[in-house]
């Protein structure tokens, strides 16, 4: 009998060590099974160990199916690259309640000016011919047959040949060179245009003249052959190198803004951008038959990027206040409500739901969801909201609420 108890014993000792043996080995499998690695780029891709991706040839990463309910997104450093991801720290800063003001480009009316012929005459050429093109200063702009700049020639000439006959003894006529090559010069002649006429010695009939600025041409006024007066306008041409913004402000408006004022200025066109730009003039008056005054905004155009009569958009920011905020850029809003991606690690980014207050120019109010001292992403953030939906199958914020 005890013989039988014995063995009874030991038959439970061994089917308890193999069950606990099982059990390990079960373990083992699970973890096992629960690391694989996959493509950052291509994530259908799915190995059981390291290499690389058999599409793209990138690194293949670790992935913790255990983990895999978890809204946090890791990132490799190419990824980020390739992203253009950058992070912030976000900090408290003004920020204020902003106005949109609609405006539209126009040239600066300081800068316009016309060429007139300072000589009565008959217009020999021009060299520009349309409207729209762009003329440096010096360039030709046309030629002019006129008796009185014959005239004047052949009293400078006259008066240089007395002084070189008599200048030695009689100082006086110095001055008359002097006044006949001013008097020259004044009628529209270059100093380049004297000097050739003393060297040369020889009247010239048809004088070329030149543009005295540069910019743009946008009126003419004259046509080859045509006979013109003293002082008729030939040309208009405007300096695009500044322009103005001018934009309509309603009564309750204009006391967010005075001159002298930094304002932010955002211009459509081939691509969107934003300057900051210094106010400089404010209408006294309103326009007629209206409640609108103007406001005036001077922006420089070195490249001529912008053109008059493209479409602007001034923001006032008014009321501003000390209060956490993060880039407009970093919020993302969609039907579950607002949240953006908050670093969580290194590369690593989870979405985070924020409660937004005053939203700015650039910079948007954060009421909850983030403290000081949090790193959030700016610039690609869209993008790391489509790659959870890409990876996870779901929208990141699903079932979440403030």
């Amino acid at each position: 009998m005890k013989t039988i108890s014995l063995y009874i014993y030991a038959l439970f000792l061994i089917i308890g060590c193999s069950g606990e043996a099982s059990k390990d080995a079960q373990t083992e499998h699970d973890h096992a099974k629960a690391t694989q690695y996959t493509c950052p780029m291509h994530p259908q891709i799915v190995q059981d160990k390291p290499g690389a991706c058999p599409i793209c040839g990138m690194n293949l990463v670790k992935v913790n199916k255990m983990e895999e309910s978890s809204t946090d997104l890791m990132l490799t450093d190419s990824q980020i690259k390739l992203a253009n991801i950058t992070t912030q720290k976000v900090t408290r800063k003004p920020i204020g309640q902003t106005v949109v003001i609609n405006g539209r480009i126009t040239v600066d009316e300081q800068k316009s000016e016309v060429i007139s012929s300072r000589a009565a005459g008959r217009v020999e050429k021009l060299f520009i011919k349309e409207t729209g093109q762009s003329i440096k200063q010096g360039q030709p702009l046309y030629v002019l047959y006129s008796e009185i700049l014959l005239t004047l020639q052949q009293e400078y000439l006259l008066a240089k040949e007395q002084y070189e006959l008599l200048g030695k003894t009689e100082k006086r006529y110095k001055s008359f060179v002097d006044a006949a090559g001013k008097k020259l010069l004044l009628y529209g002649l270059t100093k380049n245009q004297i000097t050739q006429l003393t060297d040369k010695n020889s009247i010239q009939p048809r004088i070329m003249f030149v543009s005295p600025s540069e910019g743009v041409v946008t009126e003419i006024n004259a046509s080859e052959g045509q006979y013109i007066g003293e002082g008729a306008a030939l040309y208009k041409i405007e300096d695009i190198s500044s322009l103005w913004v001018e934009a309509e402000l309603y009564p309750d408006e204009t006391s967010l803004v005075k001159v002298g004022d930094l304002v932010n200025v955002r211009l459509s066109g081939g691509e969107s951008s934003s300057i900051e730009a210094r106010v400089t003039f404010l209408s006294p008056e309103y326009r007629i038959n209206s409640q609108i005054t103007i406001m005036r905004v001077s922006i420089n155009n070195p490249n001529n990027t912008f053109k008059p009569g493209q479409f602007a958009q001034v923001y006032l920011t008014h009321s501003s206040r000390e209060a956490l905020a993060v880039p407009v850029d970093a919020v993302i809003r969609d039907g579950q409500g607002t949240h953006l991606y908050l670093q969580s690690g290194h590369n690593t980014f989870r979405p985070q739901m924020v409660k937004t207050g005053v939203e700015g120019f650039d910079q948007v109010e954060i009421i909850e969801g983030l403290k000081d001292g949090d790193t959030v992403a700016v610039s690609g953030a869209y993008l790391l909201y489509s790659e959870i939906i890409l990876k996870k199958g779901t929208d990141p914020m699903a079932g979440h609420s403030h």
